[in-house]
């Protein structure tokens, strides 16, 4: 049997279906559907995608059989319409559109008004009796053509149409007359000729493949790759061509066009939501040349007249049309259509795009009508949308002037004064000033700083860089890596690519859902996540498996992630507390002293610092579990860079300046993340992490007999490479953690469990496990040390291999399933191998990450940890993978 490459559509039959939306793509499996339910639907056939891929994969040739497919549907299209494909007399004319599996709206071309030449336009006047409707249907053919065909700058014919209307004094295309557009249309081709070098095509058939060869090619045009990459869409889906009888909204004043959606698609409001134009093709409701009217007296401001009340019969069947579909396709639709001399037509429908709120609106909405089940109501969110409601955005009804764009790097919006260190934002917000804090790249030190600011703007770093990292995890709002600004620290000022400069104290916006830097303020508007948020979430945790806890360091971050639906602290990084207020100095004196006593008084200072932070942690999540990491990062992090710093710290230790000099040299380490850190520095200072073990066990301790708390404190080694090193360190935590405990004279269960982020560690997770009461996959680490590349500065080339299709994503965003999984999934199947019972969790950013949260879930963890603000998202991931795992995807 011979390879179908065509479908045909019309008279109230179809040959496809709804169904095949990877063969028809999105727009012909839905005009197949509409068509086969008994809508109006123009006929036509679908050329499928499988010919897009042949037709990029043969240097753009077409299967053998395409041509004589083609030639046969269009004669049935003709039969049904009465009309013949570049007849004279009886020209039938068509659109040339596409129509990818997933929606792409505007991303690739259309062709309207294709067959028309001198001889087809004076049968179109013949039979629709109108000169004036023909020659603008000839003109607006000629400018789409050469632009989306032949690859001429739209542009060109533009202008010679506005100086046509400026000679005749006219503002609106409409009121030019039949000779004045027939006058353009011999302008434009003659313009083409210059312009090109060619004649414009008059052969309809080389008209019409032309057109399909001009969409298939417009799949790799730059903005529907960029669209692609944005949304995840795989390139070697291809989109389909479907070819389709032309109706006209251009005919009269008894003729419309217009693009409505079943739904409010920005609120959700159950109210039909859109805009036409009288006498015009659908190409005007968009250009922005005039402007649309109200499909429904209820959607406009009562300036322009609305469908409702200008064309009341078709309205009524649009409005019966549009319950039919919202019915039959049990979601929101986004449709288009045209009414010509009163009829309605429908050109296409498919699954609406929605803001987050109204995702959210609608699914529950339509849960209560009855028409989907709780289960699809949570799949018909994305968990990816979340992120617009759970931070502040910007109004979207303010003005505002953009200065520089960078990376998105952590959501919501933020105005402020701008200032250029650590300190200074700290000093300011005492004041109670908001501020922006702008850095060429941050560091750890950074730390309270960016906690005191609003947001944070640094000109150097990628999507996982420290500013994009800890700025999620403290729900800060963050443009990373803007490019387009020069920071100065000397002057105290930045200068954007445009030419504005910012000094210290001047206020800017970021949004960082955008990336888009602003001068001045922004008004914000602040998420609500009570109502249709909170009905959705309580049916989310209803239906997930997997665990979900968050990344936190303070009792703040601890407070704001319990409100968000966290179940306990997956990983609580104890270095951040060290860099608060006057710990540095300790910190500083424990890590430079010469010898054991030394350092023992500097950690006796930073004890009870410690203990303090875990009581606030502790009672922030009573009765959820809390894993606290131990000191993990080099030292070097730690250390006195500056004249000023090293003269004080000498001072302090009551040393010499040249012999702290030297030991800061000394302790300088030139690949610092795979040096002396983690669970190496328990090795050769054990002191370090017995201080932390017994802060840890002292105040669970006091909770539990002082307030009656419940805690089982998860103590986690960090970086271990071999059994050896936990089985000592594990040997230190329970002499220390008995030893409080038989202090206070009381029973208090804990764990002593370890991070999984080396090669090494996965590999032998069995023999780790021995010793290990639980594993948390730390996949940050993971992912640098399995591909060999640092975090923070692989965003410096890591685009270009995901825009080159070399990596299908930034491995640091979302979990490279086929490496680093493997060793997480390895690591699993070891780990229980020994120790059946053996907790497992995941605490890297990709925790958040819905994808990585959908392997998480298949390969059996039972928990993910991110950060407070993605744990909504996390919530919601998991259970779409549970349901996804029941319905066999």
């Amino acid at each position: 049997m011979a390879e179908k490459y065509v479908y045909f559509f019309g008279d109230g039959k179809a040959e496809g279906k709804g169904g095949m939306k990877n063969l028809l793509g999105g727009k012909g499996a839905n005009l197949a559907e509409m068509t086969a339910i008994g809508l109006p639907v123009p006929p036509g056939f679908t050329i499928t995608t499988e010919v897009c891929t042949e037709f990029y994969k043969n240097n753009r040739r077409y299967p053998a059989l395409l041509q004589e497919q083609v030639e046969e549907n269009m004669a049935r299209v003709e039969k049904l319409m009465g009309k013949t494909f570049g007849d004279p007399k009886k020209p039938l004319l068509v659109s040339v559109r596409s129509g990818a599996r997933a929606s792409m709206p505007g991303m690739m071309d259309t062709v309207l008004n294709l067959g028309l030449n001198d001889e087809t336009v004076q049968g179109v006047i013949e039979l629709s009796g109108d000169p004036r409707f023909s020659y603008d249907s000839y003109r607006r053919f000629v400018q789409m053509y050469s632009n989306v065909v032949m690859g001429m700058d739209g542009d060109v014919l533009e202008h010679l149409l506005e100086q046509m209307k400026e000679d005749r004094g006219v503002k609106l295309d409409t009121q030019l007359s039949a000779d004045d557009l027939k006058k353009l249309v011999g302008l434009f081709k003659n313009k083409v000729k210059e312009e090109l070098g060619k004649e414009f095509p008059d052969d309809p058939n080389e008209q019409l493949w032309g057109a399909i060869g001009a969409v298939f090619g417009s799949w790799m045009n730059p903005r529907a790759n960029t669209y692609r990459k944005l949304n995840n869409i795989p390139s070697e889906w291809g989109t389909a061509v479907n070819v389709q009888s032309m109706v006209f909204g251009n005919m009269g004043d008894d003729c419309a066009t217009g693009v409505a959606f079943t739904r409010n698609p920005s609120t959700g409001e159950h109210l039909f939501f859109g805009e036409f134009l009288v006498n015009a093709q659908g190409e005007d409701v968009v250009a922005g040349t005039r402007t649309p009217q109200p499909i429904n007296k209820a959607g406009g401001d009562g300036s322009l007249p609305s469908m409702e009340e200008v064309m009341p019969q078709c309205y009524d069947q649009l409005m019966q049309v549009q319950v039919t579909l919202e019915k039959h396709y049990r979601d929101m639709q986004d449709i288009e259509f045209t009414i010509e001399k009163g009829k309605l037509y429908m050109l296409q429908t498919r699954s609406g795009k929605r803001t987050a709120r109204a995702a959210i609106k609608i699914a529950v909405d339509m849960v209560k009508e009855g028409l989907i089940s709780e289960k699809e109501g949570v799949l018909r969110v994305g968990p990816e949308q979340l992120d617009q409601i759970l931070h502040p955005t910007l109004d979207p009804k303010a003005p505002k002037e953009v200065i520089a764009k960078g990376l998105p790097a952590s959501p919501g919006a933020a105005s402020g004064e701008v200032v250029f260190s650590a300190d200074e934002a700290e000093e300011a917000a005492k004041l109670g000033l908001k501020v922006i804090l702008v850095r060429i790249e941050t560091s750890p030190e950074d730390i309270h700083g960016m906690h005191a600011a609003q947001g944070i703007l640094t000109a150097r770093g990628g999507m996982t860089s420290h500013a994009a990292v800890v700025a999620r995890g403290m729900g800060k709002c963050c443009v990373a890596g803007c490019g387009d600004i020069k920071v100065d620290y000397r002057t105290q000022q930045f200068t954007a690519r445009g030419g504005s400069v910012i000094s210290k104290g001047d206020i800017i916006t970021l949004d960082g859902s955008t990336g888009e830097v602003m001068k001045g303020q922004v008004p914000t508007v602040q998420p609500e996540l009570t109502g249709d948020f909170g009905t959705l979430m309580k049916w989310v945790d209803k239906y997930r498996r997997l665990g979900v806890r968050t990344n936190a360091d303070t009792p703040h971050d601890s407070k704001v992630a319990r409100q968000f639906g966290a179940e306990g602290i997956g990983l609580c990084r104890t270095e951040h507390m060290f860099f608060e207020g006057e710990r540095i100095m300790a910190v500083r004196e424990m890590i430079l002293a010469e010898d054991i006593e030394g350092r023992k008084r500097a950690l006796s200072k930073i004890l009870p610092m410690q203990k303090g932070d875990f009581l606030g942690i502790f009672r922030e999540m009573k009765g959820l579990p809390v894993t606290i990491r131990l000191l993990d990062p080099p030292l070097h992090e730690f250390l006195p860079h500056t004249e000023a710093e090293i003269e004080e710290l000498a001072k302090v230790m009551n040393v010499s300046v040249a012999t702290l000099k030297n030991k800061v040299e000394f302790l300088h380490e030139f690949n610092p993340m795979l040096g002396h850190r983690g669970c190496r520095l328990g090795i050769t200072f054990p002191e370090i992490y017995d201080m932390q073990v017994q802060a840890i066990m002292e105040a669970a301790c006091e909770l539990v007999k002082d307030e009656g708390y419940e805690i089982i404190p998860e103590i986690m080694i960090p970086l271990v490479s071999e059994v050896k090193e936990l089985a000592i360190l594990r040997g230190h935590a329970i002499r220390v953690a008995d030893e409080v405990i038989s202090r206070y004279g009381i029973k208090v269960k804990y764990l002593i469990g370890t991070m999984i982020e080396l090669p090494r560690a996965a590999l032998t997770a069995d023999a780790i496990a021995r010793e290990a009461e639980f594993f948390s996959f730390g996949t940050n680490d993971l992912t640098q040390t399995t591909y060999g590349l640092s975090r923070d500065d692989a965003g410096k080339f890591l685009p270009f291999y995901v825009e080159r299709e070399i990596l299908p994503n930034d491995p640091f965003v979302a979990i490279d399933q086929e490496g680093v999984g493997q060793l997480v999934k390895m690591g699993c199947e070891k780990g229980r191998q020994t120790r059946p019972d053996i907790k497992l969790g995941i605490c890297g950013e990709h925790g958040g990450e819905p994808s990585s949260v959908i392997f998480c879930h298949n390969i059996g963890l039972d928990y993910v940890s991110c950060s407070p603000f993605r744990v909504p998202i996390a919530r919601l991931a998991a259970a779409h993978a549970t349901l996804l795992e029941e319905l066999g995807r």
